[in-house]
C-alpha cells in the first residue's frame, strides 16, 4: 500500500487507476476489489490537484442508493459539488433545465404506472389482456426503447408474441400506449433518456451548454449500460475523451433488460489510447470463496482471476455443497446451519440466504420462523418508507422542537417507547417483529451517534440518510434474490436451490441465457466474505431434479460435497458423498 492524502492506503493497481486523471480510462474491477473506493479517491485526487473542478464532474451509476453512497464517500473526502446521479436523474435534471428554453413549456409528467397506462391503452383498442401479460408487455417496451428499436424493429427481433397476444397485437398495443402518452402529455422512464438525447442532438446550444458544464465523466457498473445509455453518454462526452468507466463483465446480470457488456469489453477498440487497469486483488473474501468463484468463471469472456492480498492465509472452511431430499428439508437444514452460526457468536446481520427467485423463499421463511431466527427480505419497502419508521421520525422531529431534560439518547428511547417499542423482542416472524426490528435499528443509530449530538441533529441526519437511501443495518438474517444481492456483502452466505431448473432457471435455454445465469451464480458466490454454503434439493416424491451444471463446473476438487438425507433438517447431514447427483 502506498500513496498520500486521499490516495493513502491504495494498493499499486488501485493507485494506478486513481492517478489516471485523464481519459479514456477503463478500470476492470473484480468483485471485492474496492472499485467504489478507487473511483471516489480518483475524483477526490483530481479535485485536490486542481485537475478537476467539482462542479464539472459527473459520476453516473445505476441506482439512487449507489449514487447516494458515492456522494457520501466524496463528502467524507472533503469533496462537495460533484454531480453523482443515476442516468435517469441526470437526464431528467437536464430536461427540466433546458426544456422550458427549447420548447417554451414544462417537461411532460412521468407516467406513474406503465402497466396501468397499458391497461387504459388496451381498453381503447378493444383488448383485454391479463395483468401478467400487461406486465410482460411493459418489460418489452422498456427493452425496445433501451435497445433503441422502433416498434417495427421490435417485431423483427421478437416475433413470438406475449401471452395470448401475437406479435401484431403486441405491436398494436405498444402503438396505442405511445399515442395515449402523447394525448396525456406524459413520458415514461425510458422516454426521459430518449428525450434528453434527442434534445442534445437537435439543439447545438444545449449540447454546447451540457459539454461546457460537465468536462469529466465517471461511469460505475459500466457492464450494465444499455445502447440507449451509451448513446446518451456519447452525447454528453462529445469529442472529448475525459471518461473513466468501471465494471466487471462477470457481473453482467441485466442483459434481459438491455444491458450490453460489449461496451466494457470493447472499450479499448472504441477509444484510441485507452488506459486499462485490472483490479484483481479481492479484499472481501477468504481464499476458498475465491477458488469457487474463479472455478465457475474460468474461460468466460472478460473474466478476472481474483486472488487474496499477498501474505493473506486465512484458515477458512471449503465451500460446501449439500444435497437435501426436498425443499422443506433444505430450508430446515439451512435454518439449522444458520442457528448454529448465530449460537457461535455470529451477528444475524452478517448472514444472508440467497436464491434465484422470490418463489423459493416461502419454505425458508417458515423454517426460519420455526427456528426463531428473525429475517428481512430484500425487495420490500425501503427502511425509511416503513410506516413505523416514518411515524418514529415524525415523532422525533416533534420532540426536537420542545426538548425535555433528558439526554439525547434517553429522549430517543422515550419517544420510541411511547410508540410501543419494548426491550424484549417479539417472536420471530410476522409484522410485530418487523416493526420491532425497525425501531431497534433507530435506537442503534442513536447509540452510534457522536457525543454531543442533539435530538435535532439526529433527526436531520435521519432525513439525510433517507434522501441518500443510506439505510441502517437490521439485526436480522437477510433473504434476497441474486439480483437484489448485487453490490452487497455478508460474512456468511448460504446459496440455495443450486439445481437444474432453478439455477440455471428453467427458461434459460440459449447459450447466452445460461451464461447470464452463471454470472448470477457468480454474483451470489462473491457476496461471501468468510464462508459459503451451497445447497440443492433432489425433489424426491415430486419432480426429481439434478444438481446444477454450475456445481459440476466448479467441481468436487473445490467443493466439500455433503448429503443432507440422513438427518432431515440437520445443518450438513452425516457422511460425505462424492456424487452431486
Amino acid at each position: 500500500m502506498t500513496g498520500s492524502g486521499v490516495l493513502s492506503g491504495l494498493d499499486d493497481r488501485q493507485l494506478e487507476a486513481a492517478r489516471a486523471l485523464r481519459g479514456p480510462v477503463c478500470v476492470l474491477a473484480g468483485a471485492g476489489t474496492g472499485k467504489t473506493r478507487v473511483i471516489t479517491r480518483r475524483i477526490a485526487h483530481g479535485v485536490e490537484t486542481g485537475a478537476y473542478s467539482p462542479q464539472r464532474v459527473m459520476a453516473v451509476t445505476f441506482t439512487a442508493k449507489a449514487a447516494g453512497e458515492m456522494r457520501g464517500r466524496l463528502r467524507a473526502l472533503g469533496v462537495e459539488g460533484v454531480s453523482a446521479r443515476t442516468f435517469h436523474a441526470a437526464a431528467l435534471a437536464q430536461l427540466n433545465f433546458f426544456w422550458p428554453q427549447v420548447a417554451g413549456d414544462t417537461v411532460p409528467a412521468i407516467v406513474d404506472s406503465k402497466v396501468r397506462a397499458l391497461a387504459h391503452a388496451a381498453d381503447g383498442i378493444g383488448m383485454d389482456p391479463s395483468a401478467a401479460t400487461l406486465r410482460d408487455v411493459a418489460s418489452e417496451i422498456e427493452w425496445r426503447k433501451v435497445t433503441m428499436r422502433s416498434v417495427e424493429a421490435y417485431v423483427d427481433a421478437r416475433p413470438r408474441g406475449i401471452g395470448s397476444l401475437d406479435v401484431a397485437a403486441v405491436a398494436a398495443l405498444m402503438r396505442a400506449y405511445e399515442k395515449l402518452k402523447d394525448e396525456r402529455r406524459q413520458m415514461d422512464f425510458e422516454d426521459v433518456l430518449l428525450a434528453c438525447a434527442g434534445m442534445i442532438e437537435a439543439e447545438p446550444r444545449v449540447a454546447q451548454a451540457v459539454r461546457e458544464q460537465y468536462r469529466h465523466f465517471t461511469v460505475d457498473e459500466y457492464q450494465d449500460v444499455s445502447p440507449l445509455q451509451q448513446h446518451l453518454l456519447d452525447l454528453w462526452v462529445g469529442q472529448r475523451h475525459d471518461l473513466c468507466v468501471v465494471g466487471d463483465a462477470s457481473q453482467t446480470v441485466y442483459s434481459f433488460a438491455g444491458a450490453d457488456a460489449r461496451f466494457l469489453l470493447e472499450f479499448e477498440r472504441r477509444y484510441e489510447n485507452a488506459r486499462v487497469v485490472r483490479l484483481e486483488t479481492n479484499y472481501r473474501s477468504v481464499p476458498e470463496v475465491l477458488r469457487t468463484a474463479n472455478a465457475l468463471m474460468r474461460g468466460r469472456p472478460g473474466a478476472l482471476e481474483l486472488h487474496p492480498p499477498a501474505g493473506r492465509a486465512d484458515a477458512s472452511p471449503p465451500t460446501s455443497l449439500t444435497a437435501y431430499p426436498d425443499e422443506r428439508a433444505e430450508a430446515q437444514g439451512v435454518a439449522a446451519s444458520v442457528a448454529a452460526q448465530l449460537a457461535s457468536g455470529t451477528a444475524p446481520r452478517e448472514v444472508a440466504v440467497l436464491y434465484r427467485s422470490h418463489a423459493q423463499s416461502a419454505e425458508l421463511v417458515q423454517a426460519f420462523a420455526d427456528a426463531g431466527i428473525p429475517v428481512t427480505v430484500l425487495g420490500g419497502a425501503r427502511f425509511f418508507d416503513v410506516p413505523q419508521v416514518r411515524q418514529a421520525v415524525m415523532a422525533l422531529r416533534a420532540a426536537a422542537v420542545s426538548p425535555t431534560g433528558h439526554d439525547f439518547r434517553g429522549s430517543v428511547r422515550d419517544v420510541l417507547r411511547s410508540l410501543g417499542h419494548t426491550d424484549e423482542a417479539p417472536a420471530a416472524g410476522g409484522a410485530l417483529r418487523d416493526a420491532w426490528e425497525a425501531r431497534a435499528a433507530l435506537l442503534r443509530l442513536a447509540d452510534e451517534a457522536p457525543d454531543g449530538t442533539t435530538l435535532k441533529g439526529f433527526t436531520d441526519a435521519l432525513l439525510a440518510r433517507a434522501k441518500d437511501q443510506h439505510e441502517p443495518t437490521l439485526e436480522t438474517v437477510t433473504f434476497a434474490t441474486l439480483h437484489a444481492a448485487k453490490g452487497l456483502e455478508w460474512h456468511h452466505v448460504h446459496l440455495v436451490g443450486l439445481s437444474e431448473g432453478l439455477l440455471p432457471i428453467s427458461y434459460a435455454q440459449t447459450f447466452e441465457q445460461v451464461d447470464e445465469e452463471r454470472r448470477l451464480a457468480y454474483v451470489g458466490i462473491t457476496r461471501a466474505a468468510r464462508s459459503l454454503s451451497l445447497s440443492w434439493s433432489r425433489g424426491e416424491g415430486r419432480s426429481e431434479r439434478r444438481v446444477s451444471r454450475f456445481a459440476e463446473e466448479i467441481g468436487i476438487r473445490t467443493l466439500d460435497v455433503r448429503d443432507g438425507r440422513a438427518t432431515r433438517g440437520a445443518s450438513t447431514g452425516s457422511g460425505s458423498s462424492r456424487s452431486g447427483r
